[in-house]
């Protein structure tokens, strides 16, 4: 799989081995400038709107409404870890605004992180072909996203209200510490942790909790387990858990 992504840069490069392009990749030069491009060429970028759809059904139906009823107005603060280009932190973006509408008073606002840099300059744009919106309700559709005024173009992009509630920055699970400088109530980290051996599973998932809070919910995608982990979580249904309040 990785030969297969990185032939054509091999080419463009005018290389005519992976052992010349080992080389180059670990140079100063390369670690600078081409270390980015192979990331983005190497990551799996698999993601679409309402994916895994009974996660919201679970974040709405406990989640929100547990905030609601604490009544504390604060921010609700939610990470999307691993957004890639976007879809999963829009998705969240209508769930909790749909939600909060019927709730007046409070707000929310959304973080997105990834590897891939080129993901994330899409998730910032927020601009999507139309047949990646199959999966939003029509009258979801109606009311956040606005189509391209030529109809030969088939886009749309998420309305203004929504991207205004959504950051986007650069983040490698590998780090040592993460430089994400908020606490979450809510961190989405779904499909991600696959890719990892059950030894870094866990010290992701610490990493990510050290910006969870106390009460503060994680959700990992429906193929991911912690089974044998020593983490300070508590099951709420099999792939969502609760922050343990030490």
């Amino acid at each position: 799989m990785v030969q297969g992504r990185l032939h054509k840069r091999l080419a463009a490069l005018e290389m005519t081995s992976f052992g010349q392009y080992v080389s180059y990749l670990f140079s100063e030069d390369g670690m600078r400038k081409e270390i980015p491009v192979m990331v983005d060429l190497i990551s799996t970028n698999k993601t679409n709107f309402f994916r895994e759809a009974v996660h919201f059904n679970v974040l709405t139906d406990v989640v929100l409404q547990e905030f609601i009823n604490s009544k504390s107005f604060s921010t609700l603060r939610v990470w999307s870890a691993g957004c890639s280009s976007g879809e999963e932190v829009y998705t969240l973006a209508i769930v909790i605004n749909e939600f909060f509408q019927n709730n007046k008073g409070y707000h929310f606002r959304l973080f997105g992180s990834d590897i891939s840099r080129r993901m994330l300059e899409k998730a910032n744009k927020a601009i999507y072909d139309t047949r990646d919106v199959e999966t939003i309700p029509f009258h979801l559709k109606k009311k956040y996203l606005l189509k391209h005024k030529n109809k030969q173009i088939q886009k749309i992009r998420i309305a203004p209200e929504l991207r205004h509630k959504a950051d986007f920055g650069y983040l490698n699970f590998m780090d040592e510490e993460y430089e994400v400088n908020q606490m979450f109530d809510v961190v989405f980290c779904r499909n991600v942790l696959i890719y990892f051996e059950k030894k870094v599973q866990e010290q992701v998932i610490r990493k990510l909790l050290k910006n969870t809070k106390p009460g503060g919910y994680l959700f990992l995608g429906h193929s991911e387990s912690i089974n044998d982990m020593n983490l300070p979580l508590e099951k709420i249904s099999p792939t969502v858990f609760k922050k343990k309040r030490q």
